[in-house]
């Protein structure tokens, strides 16, 4: 301390000490305490999120648009902090289980690392809303979803200026990213598959007889009523009817089939309800593409059985939850150890169903960076 200083220090002090002493006056009310600043509506609370996934790198992309694919507007979103990172496109499951509203929880890493490209497809969330339903219920056939998907890949690569992308499919998704493989795979880096269908009419019969072996040894009667209605479930060569499907799936869920440990998947499909990229209208209205298209959809599509293809040309990565019964990663297994492909993993997250980026994001980030990202390295399709 300066000497100067010290001085000043040191008269304060004095002056202090010999003050004739002040009458000490009552001490005010502390003010009431103030709990936590909540979002008063859902605008405030999307803004928020909006907010901190932001992206602000100057490299970096972040649009939601509308897309001409398959002669009708789609919805798409690109998203990724530098765009010289490798393409991922996400293809939802279903029909009409959107994955944009959800994505502000799994995806905000993944945009690190890659590039992300969704859509909502034809008959589901956003793009429901923008065609006459009219008009699409004639192209609810599953070879217009695979032409929507070859198109939509072509645009993303063109787009983004990429000569290989990676595709990743979940459940319904996971049919038409595995139909790009197999058609063109010298679009790929890799194809990555979550929920693979393989054998869906297997899948649906062991997905029954699971339901009501917990229905029975819970002894919930209900349960047993109500899936006992509906045998023989699966009966090779038949359709199985739209009510009965949503019976096995009602106690599939209720079971721990579809997010494990939990009788629903509401957790997932409820995160729909903060996502900055649907308005309030578009929110109130996100399943009716799901609720028009699956009676139509579904039933036919529980026939794919894809256990014929025995050999891809690109590298084939797997993630599968364990206690997925929905579409049922046992069987899904079986075929992994059957298929031949220039390099191949299955990664197996143990406290997950169906829904393993919602329920294990950690991990799930983790193996994308880990068993994805270095194919595309090796190519040199990376942000140095």
């Amino acid at each position: 301390m300066k000497r100067r200083e010290f001085i000043a220090t040191g008269v304060a002090a004095l002056s202090a000490s010999t003050a004739r002493p002040v009458r000490a006056q009552p001490a005010a009310a502390p003010a009431p305490a103030q709990g936590p600043v909540k979002p008063a509506n859902r605008a405030e609370a999307t803004a928020i999120i909006a907010q901190a996934r932001k992206i602000v790198t100057p490299n970096g992309v972040q649009r939601l648009e509308k897309v001409r694919i398959g002669g009708i507007e789609q919805w798409v979103s690109i998203r990724g902090v530098d765009r010289r990172n490798p393409v991922l496109l996400h293809i939802h499951g279903g029909p009409g289980y959107v994955s944009i509203p959800m994505s502000w929880w799994f995806s905000r890493d993944w945009e690190e690392y890659f590039t992300v490209v969704q859509w909502d497809q034809r008959a589901a969330g956003k793009t429901y809303l923008l065609t006459d339903p009219a008009v699409i219920l004639p192209t609810l056939t599953r070879e217009r979803f695979v032409a929507d998907a070859e198109e939509m890949a072509a645009w993303v690569r063109r787009e983004l200026g990429k000569d290989k992308i990676f595709v990743q499919g979940h459940s319904w998704g996971s049919f038409l990213g595995l139909e790009l493989a197999r058609r063109h795979p010298a679009w790929l880096h890799a194809y990555i598959g979550v929920g693979q269908v393989t054998d869906l009419p297997e899948s649906e019969r062991r997905g029954w007889h699971f339901a009501v072996q917990a229905a029975r040894h819970q002894g919930n009667a209900e349960a047993v009523r109500e899936l006992e209605s509906i045998a023989p479930y699966g009966t090779p060569g038949q359709t199985i009817p739209i009510k009965d499907v949503y019976i096995q799936r009602k106690w599939i869920g209720f079971y721990g089939g579809v997010m494990a440990y939990r009788q629903n998947n509401d957790a997932d499909s409820d995160l729909s309800e903060l996502s900055p990229d649907y308005t309030d209208e578009e929110i109130r209205r996100i399943w009716e593409g799901n609720h028009f298209a699956t009676p139509y959809l579904l039933p036919k599509l529980l026939s794919i059985d894809v256990g014929a293809i025995r050999k891809l040309d690109v590298p084939l990565i797997l993630l599968e939850g364990r206690h997925d019964l929905n579409v049922n990663s046992a069987v899904c297994a079986e075929w992994f150890a059957r298929v031949k492909a220039p390099e191949k993993q299955l990664v197996w997250f143990e406290h997950s169903a169906h829904m393993p980026m919602t329920e294990e994001p950690g991990k799930y980030f983790l193996s994308l960076v880990r068993y994805a990202r270095p194919i595309a390295e090796r190519t040199g399709d990376i942000a140095s």
